[in-house]
């Protein structure tokens, strides 16, 4: 037998090369974790301008009907302002976070097919994702209500 036969055969380069397919697996699993811990610092900063928003906006609002100021309208524009700008700033997280997990999920079962990967865990859809959809659609909700006065958020 030659060298390069033993090393195909010794039971070492199995394993060695069976932990190194479980290792890139929990990479993957690790980088998926860490795409959601980006889009939730996104959903922290884009909740915060949206709610920062709102109460500018219902601030002023509420001085305009006190009378203790005659035009409302710039204070109430700049509320407005910030929560399009955090509905955005969301919209933009959530298009960046599904193009990067589309882009893992490919890399993650091109390497399975490949054998390079066991990809026995499994890698189930994003519940931080949900959560961003459902803020933004609350952003998008309130933004609306802000602009025609109508609904809950008026």
């Amino acid at each position: 037998m030659s060298d390069k036969e033993l090393a195909v055969t010794s039971p070492l380069a199995s394993t060695s090369t069976d932990l190194a397919a479980r290792r890139t697996g929990m990479a993957f699993q690790r980088t998926r974790l860490a795409a959601d811990r980006t889009l939730m610092a996104v959903i922290r900063t884009s909740l915060s301008l949206i709610s920062f928003g709102f109460t500018i906006h219902k601030v002023f609002d509420q001085l305009k009907e006190a009378k203790m100021i005659a035009h409302a309208a710039s204070g109430r524009n700049f509320g407005l302002s910030l929560v399009l700008i955090g509905a955005l700033v969301l919209l933009m997280g959530i298009v960046y976070h599904a193009w990067f997990m589309v882009a893992l999920r490919r890399q993650r079962e091109a390497m399975r097919a490949a054998g390079t990967l066991h990809a026995e865990s499994p890698f189930p859809p994003s519940m931080t994702l949900v959560t961003a959809l459902l803020l933004l659609t609350l952003g998008i909700v309130t933004a609306v209500s802000m602009i025609y006065r109508v609904g809950p958020f008026a």
